[in-house]
């Protein structure tokens, strides 16, 4: 299978070959966009055919392991996203800056510290930052970024000519608190995080809305995350505010996101070298295991996969809603609708009734989806490797590639599935990942059975990715490491959590697992406004806030 994608390092760009490499330019997986910077597939987030942004090559570093096995993080961190950053648009100094106030906001030394759980699984615990979600090592960059290109274009401007970003997104929410911390106080940027209002859990909401800087707004929505996002797709579709404000999105379509998130899987890799000497050695593979809804964190780690880490297999862990799993079994992508009493469950205190509608709800409520939004992407690098056998130029399999992703995302959208795939799609997603679909019971007894067997504590969504990584140990060469994801304090879903292990001895929740800095949000100030589920409504209240903030700055 080859690698890159461009395999020379040109481009049609030459005007920028000189200052850009292959892997520095991006391009949209339904094929109308390509040779963008990375300034402006950071800044637009969706590409205007409705596609997602890709570096237009992968980078191989299989010969810079040895170089970058003892760095700490903001130094790998530096190393793998330059690869992907031209210096000429960020130079290396400022960038190094940024990542380095990014990861200045995590509680521990190591960012993402990886710990032994249970015989050959290892936890990455991913929590440690400023909201405990995994979302805040992506989200703690990407709002520097964001500042950083905006305090540049806004160099020697005053009022009304300075480019100011809206940011607007939806939450369920551990993405809502994580958007925000990441942008709360940043020049030149609004941000509007619509939550459905009194339907996420305790914790997330305190965590928005106690944010009290004033370029942050939390909108409480009438009805559920559906209701919320659709407000959203139809403000970025729409003429009227597009032409007054400039909007930003933080999800994870924005590809700064998925980019942050490749540098824990060398990290962690590098973590396992030092912890294992004798039995682990450079070179050596390892299987990652990641509970997922949306794809984005374990895309991630296709794109380190196919860099050079030594990635044996990716497992995908879904929940109930598990047309993730349901692909790689079958071939099929389609969305399966639950109604009713068969789509009850979950917990309300752990905030499952802010998920969309026809979604089965859970204890894992943060992968409670119908269409995972980042898999348009693989699905392009899958149509590009069957184009390659066509043995055509390069033009040609890309062309090839975005027909066959719009064709597919068509259907999608009008029927509600694709597929089932040509079989050598299916065996080339296959190649690279396998998959795993976990109950609730299931997520249950595996958070109770560590806390009896190890006394450690997951949250629901890791849990799932447990309890996959030890089926996949059964299955595996005994010497293959597992690392799996971590990918929330267990405190920001107590309800999943105190279920499980209500009846263990001497298992107190404020004592175990409750976090000192969750510890009085619920007496603090907050700041939000109740709004109708009418995005017409919406868009005005918005472009008031907006316009109250320039004023505010004298703009």
């Amino acid at each position: 299978m080859s690698n890159g994608v461009v395999m020379n390092g040109t481009t049609d760009n030459s005007d920028k070959s000189s200052t850009h490499s292959a892997s520095q330019y991006y391009l949209s997986t339904r094929g109308e966009e390509s040779g963008l910077s990375f300034e402006e597939v950071v800044l637009k987030g969706l590409a205007s055919d409705g596609g997602l942004y890709i570096p237009e090559s992968i980078p191989d570093i299989h010969d810079q392991l040895e170089q970058w096995k003892d760095l700490p993080f903001a130094e790998l961190a530096y190393n793998v996203l330059s690869l992907y950053i031209s210096p000429s648009e960020i130079p290396a100094e400022d960038l190094k800056d940024i990542i380095n106030r990014s990861y200045s906001t995590f509680r521990v030394p190591e960012i993402t510290p990886l710990v032994r759980l249970q015989g050959n699984i290892h936890l990455l615990e991913l929590f440690h930052g400023p909201t405990f979600a995994f979302k805040d090592v992506a989200l703690q960059f990407l709002g520097n970024l964001f500042e950083y290109f905006l305090v540049r274009r806004n160099e020697g401007k005053e009022g009304r000519d300075r480019y100011h970003l809206t940011v607007v997104g939806a939450t369920s929410g551990d993405t809502g608190s994580a958007a925000i911390y990441g942008l709360r106080g940043k020049q030149d940027v609004s941000v509007f995080m619509l939550h459905p209002k009194g339907r996420v859990s305790p914790i997330q909401e305190l965590q928005m809305t106690t944010v009290l800087d004033p370029n942050v707004h939390n909108l409480a929505v009438t009805g559920n995350f559906d209701n919320c996002q659709d407000i959203v797709k139809a403000l970025f579709a729409d003429p009227d505010i597009n032409s007054t404000l400039k909007l930003g999105a933080v999800n994870s379509i924005n590809w700064a996101r998925i980019l942050a998130q490749i540098v824990y899987y060398f990290h962690s890799y590098f973590a396992l070298l030092k912890q294992n000497p004798d039995s682990f050695k450079l070179g050596d593979k390892v299987r990652y295991v990641v509970p997922t809804g949306n794809f984005g964190d374990i895309l991630a780690g296709y794109f380190a996969k196919r860099m050079g880490l030594p990635i044996e297999k990716l497992v995908i862990a879904t929940n109930e809603n598990d047309i993730l799993d349901r692909f790689w079994k079958t071939g099929r992508y389609e969305k399966k609708p639950a109604h009713g009493p068969e789509a009850e469950g979950g917990l309300e205190a752990d905030g499952v009734k802010a998920q969309e509608d026809g979604v089965k709800e859970t204890l894992s409520p943060a992968m409670d989806i119908l269409v995972s939004s980042n898999f348009e992407r693989l699905l392009w690098f899958l149509a590009y490797e069957f184009a390659s056998g066509a043995k055509m130029d390069e033009e040609w399999n890309r062309k090839q590639a975005g027909q066959e992703v719009s064709r597919w995302l068509k259907d999608l959208k009008e029927k509600g599935g694709f597929g089932p795939v040509y079989k050598d799609v299916l065996e080339e997603a296959r190649r690279s990942f396998e998959s795993e679909r976990i109950s609730d019971q299931q997520t249950l007894d595996t958070i109770r059975s560590l806390y009896r067997d190890v006394d450690y504590i997951l949250d629901p969504h890791t849990a799932v990715g447990v309890e996959a990584a030890r089926r996949s140990v059964q299955r595996s060469p005994k010497e293959l490491p597992h690392i799996s994801l971590s990918t929330a304090h267990p405190a920001k879903f107590a309800g999943a959590v105190t279920l499980a292990l209500k009846d263990e001895p001497n298992f107190k929740f404020n004592e175990k697992v409750l976090p000192q800095e969750f510890v009085g949000l619920d007496q603090k100030e907050k700041r939000v406004t109740d709004c109708a589920n009418d995005w017409k409504a919406v868009r005005e209240l918005v472009k008031k806030q907006v316009e109250e903030e320039l004023k505010g700055a004298g703009h």
